[in-house]
């Protein structure tokens, strides 16, 4: 029988270490929790991108903490309801993205192919480093390489807005 893990998103940490609780999604809660990142995407598409860029090493230094925060709760290193690292991580890959409905999905699916794939370097981070740190780092390195490939694929012409 499976361990349950006592969460309790009334403590902020957790509330947002959670994904505002997204990341208790009775399966596949990472697919759910990168939704989270869309209220903040959507607020912030319209500031400029270097406005973009410090909103996204805010949420990301501050999803360090609340992700080691409730790690140490449950007392389990990068649980999979802990997802504020794939709100950060999709908010990376919208970064400076013209907003549209296919522009949000190729991103999402980008994300979730590199944060899932873990290839080369992410690989690296997802199991070399630890804390809150650990938990973070894998999917900043995902959203950037998502990232990368929707500009890309703007820039080409392959995604419009």
């Amino acid at each position: 029988m499976a361990k349950q893990y006592k969460f309790d998103i009334r403590k902020p940490h957790q509330f947002f270490g959670l994904g505002f609780g997204l990341g208790l999604a009775p399966f596949a809660p990472g697919t759910f929790g990168t939704l989270g990142a869309l209220p903040l995407i959507f607020i912030t598409a319209s500031y400029p991108l270097w406005l973009q860029c410090v909103f996204a090493v805010v949420i990301s230094v501050f999803g360090i903490w609340v992700c080691g925060q409730t790690a140490k709760d449950v007392q389990v290193h990068d649980h999979p309801a802990i997802v504020w690292d794939e709100v950060a991580g999709f908010y990376i890959t919208m970064i400076g993205a013209a907003l549209s409905w296919k522009a949000l999905l190729v991103g999402f699916l980008l994300f979730r192919f590199f944060d899932i794939a873990k290839p080369g370097p992410i690989r690296m981070l997802d199991k070399k480093l630890h804390g809150g740190f650990g938990i973070m780092a894998d999917d900043i390195l995902a959203g950037i390489f998502s990232l990368i490939c929707v500009q890309a694929l703007f820039k080409t012409g392959f995604l419009v807005a």
